[in-house]
């Protein structure tokens, strides 16, 4: 008990000692969030809103904070470490304290100890990652309890087994290739320019420990029939042993309205006989709860929530397929979201922070987001869940080299990948699908841009409509464009423009715009910044926008269905954003925008 106790102490001087050293790296700009970050807590919200236990507080601690760091030639082990570095932020980032490049011939080692508390035994205890990029190996006390591939979504391993009393040690090594590895990757490279930006290597999602029972609920997946007023709720339980039942019970502010039992393994289908519907203008969740009963005794319970909702296609009084949510037109108008800040990169400072991009898109009058070739912490979408925010989510592109024909059916070249980089493409997509499934806000899922890594389009098309019927799937957004999915997806800078139409499927408008204006004390370089239009003034770029918007009426008319403005805010260079990249500043109009956008929305069921 005694050294236990010295063993604490220890760790707590050396975090308030770290605390004071640390510092974030580089001069570059840094968002309000970021100038006033507490490194002692990081990131403390619950990472993981759609599933929670009723004691979240003891069940749970969060790893986030300072952490010992190396990088080192790939096979080397560290003697002792280069300094600390605070996590969850990318070791290329200002917030980390550490701002410096990794590179395909390093690894980076992490290293940190933590105690378990005492009210945690009997429990099995769970190691959460909710994203490493790319590769991560996972120690704890020395004994290897797992490896990840895959940057963009959660990971955890069971790591009872290897805990002792008092302290334990854990180490994680992180190799990460960027644009020299075949893996996903979005728009980092190892020399950013242009539209393609810094590295983002390592931890840059909160790390978190979670006591669960001996036998446990790990997920759960919802999926709604609006048609059949029917909720389909399915559940993965460790341990479950035949005879034991899945219990789901759903609850509109505490009353409940519909309940449902099955066997483990089985889903639960749900009678929801007189639904409130989620949307933009109503974004209703159900609050939910599943159980694991054994023998008639609940071995563990977890709280959820979910909503009534239904994305389709149909066609007007013009014979023009629509969007629809809901069984009702809807024009679907939002910003490209890249989800970059200029002192986290891919992780926001602060959960407020996180929430601020998708309040503000709300407030200019957009009811989407298109999350561009990115993923975002589980947090992220609970935001838009509760907001009410339409999303539609790329996969993050890679291994690029594609022939791009973006104005013809059929052109372009779809990219000869290896059985590796085909095998490791299908595994993420299937993981950030698996993650993001239960979430009502994901409308739309988006396979490829561009033509970058553009392979198999058909057969990756299919195998994402059949893996989710529940959603919409836009083969190539941009690219080379083939004759599936339910999209033709049409990209035109800077003004929109009705280059094709397809009678079969929804036309869109993926992407145009990027109205540039770099504002002095708001940009990550002095010089070397643009946008595919550029102006000088807040009102220029205010006026040109509304003219693209007016344009795009007429456009709706004629058969576009939704629209992405891009950006949401400037990423390094790229200064086209409706935001500074710090978010210090909206360089728009608002209340003109908002007008503007909500007269493009309501353009498609006015008579």
């Amino acid at each position: 008990m005694k050294k236990e106790i010295i063993l604490t102490a220890a760790a707590l001087l050396t975090m308030l000692s770290g605390s004071a050293q640390w510092h974030p790296a580089g001069d570059r700009i840094k968002t309000e969030w970021g100038e006033k970050l507490d490194p002692q807590h990081v990131l403390p919200e619950y990472p993981r809103p759609q599933m929670t236990r009723a004691q979240v507080q003891d069940g749970w601690q969060n790893l986030n904070g300072l952490w010992d760091y190396a990088i080192l030639p790939a096979g080397e082990t560290p003697e002792k470490y280069d300094g600390q570095i605070l996590v969850p932020f990318a070791v290329e980032s200002s917030l980390s304290g550490v701002g410096k490049s990794l590179g395909d011939k390093n690894e980076l080692w992490y290293n940190r100890t933590f105690t378990v508390s005492p009210k945690w035994n009997g429990k099995r205890v769970l190691l959460h990652f909710g994203a490493v990029d790319w590769k991560a190996d996972v120690w704890v006390n020395g004994i290897c309890v797992g490896t990840h591939t895959g940057g963009f979504t959660p990971f955890e391993f069971d790591i009872t087994a290897a805990l002792k009393k008092g302290g334990n040690e854990l180490t994680v090594r992180v190799w990460d290739p960027t644009d020299a590895g075949y893996q996903p990757r979005g728009k980092q490279v190892n020399r950013p320019e242009g539209i393609w930006y810094t590295p983002v290597s390592g931890i840059w999602q909160t790390v978190w420990l979670e006591a669960v029972p001996q036998q446990y609920i790990r997920n759960i997946r919802t999926t709604p029939d609006l048609d059949r007023k029917s909720l389909r709720v399915e559940t993965s339980a460790c341990g479950a042993q035949p005879g034991d039942v899945v219990e789901v019970r759903l609850y509109d502010n505490g009353t409940k309205v519909a309940e449902g039992r099955a066997l483990s393994g089985a889903a639960v289908e749900l009678n929801v006989a007189e639904p409130k519907l989620w949307s933009p203008a109503s974004p209703f969740l159900y609050d939910m709860e599943v159980a694991l009963v054994r023998n008639g005794r609940k071995v563990d319970e977890v709280q959820s929530y979910t909503a009534m909702r239904k994305f389709s296609v149909g066609r007007d009084e013009n014979d023009i397929v629509r969007l629809e949510l809901n069984n009702e037109p809807v024009f679907q108008f939002g910003p490209l979201d890249q989800g970059w800040w200029p002192d986290g990169l891919y992780t926001a400072p602060t959960d407020e922070a996180l929430a601020y991009d998708i309040v503000k898109t709300k407030e200019l009058g957009y009811n989407m987001i298109r999350k561009h070739v990115k993923v975002e912490p589980a947090r992220w979408y609970y935001h838009c869940d509760r907001l009410g925010m339409l999303v539609w989510q790329d996969m993050p592109s890679g291994d690029g080299g594609n022939k791009w024909e973006p104005n013809v059916y059929g052109g372009g070249t779809d990219r000869d990948r290896t059985a590796e980089s085909k095998a490791c493409y299908r595994k993420e997509w299937r993981e950030i699908m698996d993650f993001c499934m239960s979430n009502p806000c994901v409308v739309m899922w988006v396979p490829f841009n561009e033509a970058w890594g553009q392979f198999d389009t058909e057969a990756v098309a299919e195998w994402t409509k059949q893996y989710d019927p529940s959603r919409l799937v836009s083969p190539a957004s941009g690219g080379n464009h083939r004759a599936c999915g339910d999209v033709l997806d049409i990209h035109s800078y800077p003004a929109p423009r009705f280059k094709a139409f397809d009678p079969l499927r929804v036309t869109v408008l993926g992407e145009y715009g990027g109205i540039g204006l770099p504002l002095d004390g708001h940009t990550w370089v002095k010089n070397r910044n643009w946008g595919y239009i550029q102006f000088k003034s807040i009102e220029e770029v205010t006026a040109e926008y509304v003219k693209y918007a007016e344009l795009l009426e007429c456009y709706v008319k004629c058969g576009f269905s939704a629209a992405v403005y891009t950006q949401t805010t400037d990423v390094e260079v790229e200064v086209n954003g409706l935001m500074t990249y710090d978010r210090k500043v909206v360089k728009v109009d608002e209340q003109r925008i908002r007008e503007a956008n909500r007269s493009v929305i309501a353009s498609m069921t006015e008579e």
